[in-house]
């Protein structure tokens, strides 16, 4: 792939587009599943054995099959440094409480989402056609569920609002457009997905 001057993020990252059951990138096709992770605080001893041991079964089994762990929101730790910053160099005391507070709102939103986390396999299909990669997915989902983790496929909107996190936009929309200005089209308003 040759990048120059002027291309865009989608073609930077090697999104060709969206599938019906994923994203299409320069080396196949990816297809998200998130999984709910089991507390295994809980669990005892042997219970967690048994779920590492059903896990590693499920990777050794597919050679296309990748974990990967998100924050499911925003960290606000360059926000907060900031204004911790700010609030020492400002002279003007109603100023530097209104700042106090901004801290403390950062403090309780991080606290409420500390534990946050989401959890997906990734599967990437080399050259298979949709027919295929719906089998196949369909098996996957089977075998996971089987082996006692709750797993649901991720739809278009799942997979631009986990791309918005990765590149901290999250907090800038509720919904991402499939193009830049395709909210405001004319006669389209408040179609975004």
């Amino acid at each position: 792939m040759t990048i120059s001057k002027g291309s865009s993020v989608q073609e930077l990252l090697g999104i060709e587009s969206f599938t019906k059951y994923g994203v299409q990138t320069v080396s196949g096709e990816l297809v998200f599943l998130s999984v709910t992770p089991v507390n295994i605080a809980v669990l005892t001893p042997a219970n967690v054995e048994q779920k590492i041991v059903a896990l590693k079964h499920i990777l050794s089994a597919y050679s296309d099959i990748g974990v990967t762990c998100i924050d499911s929101c925003e960290c606000f730790d360059n926000n907060k440094s900031f204004l911790e910053i700010r609030q020492e160099r400002e002279e003007n005391s109603c100023v530097r409480e209104i700042i106090r507070c901004d801290i403390e709102m950062l403090d309780d939103i991080q606290a409420e989402t500390a534990s946050s986390r989401e959890f997906m396999f990734i599967i990437r299909f080399k050259k298979s056609k949709p027919e295929q990669v719906f089998r196949d997915m369909n098996d996957i989902e089977k075998k996971i569920s089987d082996n006692g983790f709750e797993v649901r496929r991720m739809k278009k909107s799942d997979i631009k609002r986990l791309i918005g996190i990765y590149f901290k936009t999250a907090r800038y929309a509720d919904a991402y457009d499939d193009y830049d200005g395709e909210r405001y089209e004319e006669g389209e308003s408040d179609n975004a997905v």
